[in-house]
């Protein structure tokens, strides 16, 4: 296999993953909303303070053109032009009372705001 080909493949198969710690509060979320067998999307929308900004929700099922993984017991659905962005990233969870919430580790993004929720590429 050429160094091209080896670089695609490990494009193609990069993942979005959810430690356990941001999968627990997801389906906690999930129970409350009566979702729980559902998916979670994982997406962008152009805006926030940096460019980019990381939209989370609640899905049924997959698109037509949807990338799915599976991480911490989620099935994660995202769009193919999403997935460009988010490719690679983890999504986290704390609870600290000053910074806490979803946590997105991002390794595409350039630059990130102070709140965590917009990023550039």
């Amino acid at each position: 296999m050429s160094t091209k080909e080896k670089e695609l493949k490990e494009f193609t198969a990069t993942a979005i993953s959810v430690t356990p710690r941001a999968s627990e509060r997801i389906k906690k979320s999930m129970k409350i909303e009566d979702k729980e067998n559902w998916g979670l999307r994982m997406s962008v929308e152009q805006g926030g303070c940096s460019g980019m900004s990381y939209k989370m929700s609640f899905d049924e099922k997959r698109g037509e053109q949807d990338k799915v993984f599976e991480s911490s017991g989620l099935t994660i659905f995202c769009d193919i032009n999403s997935w460009l962005y988010v490719r690679g990233i983890e999504v986290d969870f704390s609870d600290d009372m000053l910074n806490g919430g979803f946590k997105i580790h991002n390794p595409n993004a350039n630059r990130s705001c102070g709140c965590g929720t917009s990023f550039s590429v």
